[in-house]
């Protein structure tokens, strides 16, 4: 199975990345294909309108899509699911998809664009957290549903 994580812009705080990498580092017990997918921030972002913003971060996520990727955005206003359901859907979007993209846009979120060209969208929580801290966030729930996916004790009921 393959699974890829797009991000707009590189972590700044090493604590995130270090916590990012040691869930994400976990998937290869299980078999799993993973790909940190960085786009560069954009430059000079104080004398660029927000929605020039977001359009031309749109074009970088795209130019990374392959046809047939099964493209889930994490969004404010996706799904919200608790971490078992979470795994259930994942289950199946692996069973029907050759390469799952979830997709973390900029500080402003995504493009009409990328939300055309999404398959859905997830929430985790409808709390507010930094592009940059749901990273971490995202690959402890990645981790947690491949465990409930294989009866193991970390998730607890």
């Amino acid at each position: 199975m393959r699974i890829a994580l797009l991000v707009v812009g590189k972590t700044t705080k090493k604590y995130i990345e270090e916590a990012t990498a040691e869930y994400l580092g976990r998937l290869k017990y299980y078999n799993v294909d993973f790909e940190l997918m960085v786009i560069p921030e954009l430059k000079d972002t104080k004398n660029i309108p927000v929605v020039v913003q977001k359009q031309k971060e749109g074009e970088a996520i795209l130019k990374k899509m392959q046809t047939g990727d099964n493209v889930i955005l994490l969004d404010e206003k996706g799904k919200e699911f608790n971490s078992v359901d979470f795994s259930a859907f994942l289950s199946k979007e692996i069973d029907k998809s050759k390469r799952i993209v979830f997709v973390i846009g900029g500080p402003f979120g995504f493009s009409p664009d990328v939300y055309a060209r999404a398959n859905s969208k997830i929430s985790l929580s409808k709390m507010t957290f930094s592009h940059q801290l749901i990273r971490a966030v995202f690959a402890e729930q990645l981790y947690r549903a491949f465990t409930i996916m294989k009866g193991e004790s970390y998730h607890h009921e």
